[in-house]
């Protein structure tokens, strides 16, 4: 794949759509990418937006709009389109029946155009709906893969940099779980350059002040409503998380992600979808990365999965 051979349909041009657009052209992953929308006049005008910008990049992309029928020989089709989320929301779940309906209105026709690439979902409550993608698909596992904990995990990692006047990227630790309330933190396996975070928090008791394991989980949780009750969206987090997890696909990364995938027995958990640390690479989810938990991340993990679950027969028809 790379860049001479890769084309990327984002379906919807919402904030988060069209944000994720400008990521992909503004990192210059593919060679073609197309938008389409239920509303093709602001899909035209996002691509004709996003084609004067690429006079300024690194890489000559060609941005169209387009219809179902562009994604037969698409490598990645991102589906960004959901239901317009309920300001009184006080969780993703709550758009789980408005956002079905949108799904299967787009992942019928993607399929009918021949299309045979890896579906990466965004559309919130991602777990559930990229579950409902996959079995509305009949792709192979691998194939579709849900945005997940990948931007929760950043947040963690930023609360965590800034706690400790450190870059971000020094951190490694992996939110997984529902991209949700029940979201868990591997604490056990957390680490500030190559140190457990435990001892960290413990051996630096100014800067870490009054903070636990469990508030700075809730932090992460909250972090994204911090953005939303303000903004009434959040677009620009997601839209490079995405685009990570694009590249890795693209670029045949390897790179981990906790990215949400079909769980076959991993951590003790079946036909669901949830996040955990995956690799990606050209084929999608090629490999899933089971790192150890402690009995009680373990238990909170599988209760996360309990969550999602318990929504799975709303999906049928």
């Amino acid at each position: 794949m790379g860049f001479r051979d890769s084309k990327v349909v984002v379906v919807g041009t919402g904030n988060v759509g069209a944000t994720t657009a400008f990521s992909i052209v503004n990192q210059g992953l593919c060679e073609e990418l197309v938008l389409i929308d239920m509303n093709r006049e602001k899909a035209l005008g996002e691509a004709l937006d996003l084609q004067d910008s690429v006079h300024f990049m690194n890489r000559n992309i060609k941005v169209s709009v387009g219809s179902y029928e562009d994604c037969g020989d698409a490598d990645i089709i991102v589906i960004t389109a959901a239901a317009p989320m309920d300001p009184n929301a006080t969780d993703r779940l709550s758009m789980l029946a408005p956002s079905k309906k949108v799904m299967k209105s787009i992942v019928g026709p993607v399929m009918k155009s021949g299309f045979n690439g890896i579906l990466v979902v965004i559309s919130n409550p991602v777990d559930i709906m990229t579950y409902y993608a996959w079995k509305l698909s009949g792709l192979p596992k691998n194939q579709v893969i849900g945005s997940g904990t990948t931007l929760d995990t950043a947040r963690l990692c930023g609360i965590l940099g800034r706690l400790y006047d450190l870059d971000s990227k020094s951190v490694n630790a992996y939110v997984m779980g529902e991209h949700g309330d029940s979201e868990i933190v591997s604490w056990h396996s957390a680490t500030i350059g190559g140190k457990n975070v435990a001892d960290v928090m413990s051996d630096n008791e100014e800067r870490t002040k009054n903070e636990t394991f469990e508030k700075l989980r809730q932090q992460t949780i909250r972090a994204g409503w911090e953005i939303f009750s303000r903004k009434h969206n959040t677009c620009y987090g997601i839209a490079a998380s995405v685009t990570a997890i694009l590249k890795s696909i693209l670029f045949n990364e390897n790179r981990i992600l906790p990215v949400s995938v079909y769980l076959d027995g991993q951590y003790g958990l079946h036909d669901l979808f949830l996040s955990v640390p995956t690799i990606i690479d050209k084929t999608g989810a090629k490999e899933i990365v089971e790192i150890r938990l402690d009995p009680g991340e373990l238990k909170a993990l599988r209760h996360s999965g309990e969550v999602i679950t318990a929504y799975y027969d709303a999906l049928k028809d």
